[in-house]
C-alpha cells in the first residue's frame, strides 16, 4: 500500500523555497545597487530611473543598455574572478540562471 502523501508538507516547503528566492532576489538587486555606485541616489530618484526603464519601447536603447551591463559583469568578472577561473572563450558574462549571492566572510 502506498504511503499517502503529506500535501500540507509539501505546500509549506515550497513556500519556504519561495520565500527564500524572493529574499535572495532582493539581496542580489541591493547588491547591484551599491555595486553600480546607484546608492548614492535618493530612494525617489533611483524609482524614478527605473520606472523609466521599465516604460522604455525603444529597443536600440534597451539593447545598448544591456551591453553596458553586460560590460560591467564582464569588467568585474575580471577584477574578482582568478585568471582561472575567467571566462577566456568570449562568451557572454551574464550568467544562464539564478546564482547564489556571493557570501562575504563572517555574514550569517
Amino acid at each position: 500500500m502506498r504511503k499517502p502523501r503529506d500535501f500540507d508538507a509539501d505546500l509549506k516547503a515550497l513556500e519556504d523555497k519561495a520565500r527564500g528566492l524572493k529574499t535572495r532576489k532582493v539581496r542580489q538587486l541591493g547588491e547591484l545597487v551599491v555595486a553600480t555606485g546607484a546608492d548614492t541616489l535618493t530612494a525617489e530618484e533611483l524609482a524614478g530611473a527605473l520606472i523609466v526603464l521599465a516604460e522604455m519601447k525603444e529597443a536600440g536603447k534597451k539593447e545598448a543598455w544591456a551591453k553596458r551591463g553586460a560590460a560591467f559583469f564582464q569588467s568585474r568578472t575580471r577584477r574578482i574572478a582568478p585568471a582561472t577561473d575567467r571566462n577566456m572563450d568570449g562568451a557572454s558574462a551574464q550568467p544562464s540562471g539564478p546564482q547564489p549571492a556571493p557570501s562575504r566572510k563572517g555574514a550569517t
